[in-house]
């Protein structure tokens, strides 16, 4: 302050007790005298208040921490790593097809019979071998425009290249039925006898077992399919009633799995319940907020990760996020689920051949990253085998007969 203008007043002397340095009573006050709280009155000290709030803050936000990293490190550990495949597979990358150019990637998806591993002796003797019960091409689309599920008939007749067996011999080139290269050769022989099939280059993938497959139902509270008539199949341990009903564990697996009790008996129907299901499960994720609320993702991640054997690329918590994410920015209407064009094959009726040139269209277009377009269709009766065929069209974008995760499961 001044006293008048351009003069600056004299400063007060300081009283006693001020507490200025060197003055009486200065320490007495800083000691003693109460300091005034928010509102003005007396109170206790703001400076411990402060202290043991940023203390209690610190706690909790350390204890979250330290509790989030747990969580993470627990997860991370579950997932078992495939590092036979990825030794195999470079024995061959120079026949391999190339790399994809954009950020387009193709996962491959195989769900293992084997009967070895805890809980898994319910379903069949363990006879040290296992086959691909079900392998789908999954292609995630470069700016995530659509994910396209191609369902590969396990009794497809292909040519099986030669692949090295557990004992670390080595089989022959055969012409055989697919599910044959999981067998001798597991997952890197099924990899490759998939990209000679194609031409595509199969990125990532996944084994997945019947405990796991269970486990990742209950892990989102079961899933949701329509049954037109009962269903009581003993093989497949199901027994259902007709109607729309919520799935769990067992009873989706044995949905999946049964083939004698339902519809014509033919793997082609089954391979439509398991596009069915899967649609279901891909809705009922993104509409039930899973991915955006921790109590509902951590059980899902848990049981993902412990069923999994996976990749190197996609063997971390992180990863899988990443994949898991990618999958819920796509429109449901744009996930999309088919099987490739196939016929009863011309020398047995009890196998599977690709319709052409409808499957080389198609699989065109996934090494081209270029839209894939799926419509329901009927079912040809003339095929024993209750296949479809997605013929060739003059139109440049075919169309296939499919369907998406937004259809619903009665329809």
């Amino acid at each position: 302050m001044t006293d008048r203008a351009g003069t600056p007043a004299e400063p007060d002397p300081p009283a006693p007790g001020d507490g200025e340095t060197g003055e009486p009573g200065a320490e007495d006050a800083a000691a003693g005298a109460p300091e005034e709280s928010a509102a003005g009155g007396p109170g206790k000290p703001r400076r411990h208040w402060l202290r043991w709030t940023a203390l209690g803050v610190s706690v909790v936000v350390l204890g979250a921490a330290g509790a989030g990293w747990w969580f993470y490190r627990k997860l991370d550990g579950n997932i078992t790593t495939d590092t036979t495949a990825a030794d195999e597979l470079r024995r061959y990358e120079k026949e391999r097809p190339p790399a994809n150019s954009s950020a387009a990637r193709n996962v491959l998806l195989i769900g293992s019979d084997t009967r070895s591993g805890e809980g898994n002796e319910r379903y069949g003797r363990d006879r040290g071998t296992q086959r691909s019960d079900t392998v789908i091409l999954l292609h995630l689309a470069a700016g995530k425009r659509s994910a396209t599920a191609v369902s590969l008939p396990r009794d497809l007749m292909v040519t099986v290249p030669s692949c090295r067996e557990p004992d670390g011999s080595r089989t022959r080139e055969q012409f055989a039925q697919f599910n044959l290269a999981f067998e001798v050769g597991g997952t890197a022989c099924t990899i490759r006898t998939v990209e000679k099939l194609t031409g595509a280059r199969v990125d990532h993938h996944m084994v997945i077992d019947f405990q796991g497959f269970k486990k990742m139902v209950d892990a989102v509270n079961g899933v949701e399919v329509c049954l037109k008539e009962p269903v009581d199949d003993a093989d497949a341990h199901l027994k259902l009633p007709a109607g729309r009903q919520t799935l769990h564990g067992e009873q989706a697996l044995g949905f999946v799995r049964a083939r004698k009790s339902l519809g014509n008996g033919s793997d082609t129907e089954r391979m439509d319940r398991q596009q069915q299901f899967l649609g279901a499960l891909v809705n009922k994720v993104q509409s039930n907020g899973v991915l955006l609320n921790p109590s509902k993702l951590y059980p899902v991640l848990d049981a993902a990760t412990k069923s999994i054997t996976t990749d190197a690329g996609l063997d971390s918590l992180r990863d899988l996020y990443d994949l898991a994410r990618s999958m819920r920015a796509i429109p449901t209407e744009r996930v999309q689920f088919l099987t490739v064009p196939r016929r009863p094959y011309t020398y047995n009726a009890n196998r599977d051949e690709l319709v052409q040139p409808a499957a080389s269209q198609l699989f065109r277009q996934l090494r081209e990253d270029e839209p894939v377009v799926v419509k329901p269709g009927e079912k040809d009766e003339d095929h024993e085998s209750g296949g479809t065929e997605a013929p060739a069209s003059p139109a440049p974008t075919p169309t296939f007969t499919g369907r998406s995760a937004a259809e619903g499961v009665c329809s």
